[in-house]
């Protein structure tokens, strides 16, 4: 039996030549988003301080009305010019602090939350529209 020393890879003459290697696939150019990973966890994030912060605003003055009628009711009984009484004036304070949490969810979201959220539309929109030309 004669080995062919030119090519090793055939053990007999008769032996037909092994294929060649497949030429490496080309994958179509994948194209990153343009937005960054975490933008719509930051967005949600944004979205949460907003509502935490007016929220809290709001209903933690609330509260503190009802504490200070429960457990100080002499306190709330005092008067603090003639004929009006610490309590009353602490109702009526209620509906300007309602429109300071208001006004605070308003400042938020358009210092930071809306053009979060503009930047995120965008970009998807061009994302889109380069998905689309594929």
């Amino acid at each position: 039996m004669s080995h062919n020393p030119s090519r090793p890879d055939l053990t007999y003459p008769w032996q037909p030549p092994p294929p060649p290697p497949a030429p490496p696939r080309r994958r179509p150019a994948h194209r990153t988003p343009l937005g960054r990973p975490g933008d719509l966890r930051i967005l949600r994030g944004a979205y949460r301080r907003q509502r935490r912060v007016a929220t809290l605003t709001a209903l933690g003055y609330f509260v503190l009305f009802l504490v200070l009628s429960a457990f100080a009711p002499s306190l709330m009984t005092a008067a603090v010019t003639a004929g009006l009484p610490t309590g009353l004036l602490l109702a009526l304070i209620q509906l300007p602090v309602t429109w300071l949490a208001i006004a605070l969810y308003e400042r938020t979201a358009r210092r930071h939350v809306d053009p979060l959220a503009d930047r995120i539309r965008k970009e998807s929109e061009i994302d889109a529209r380069r998905g689309a030309t594929r």
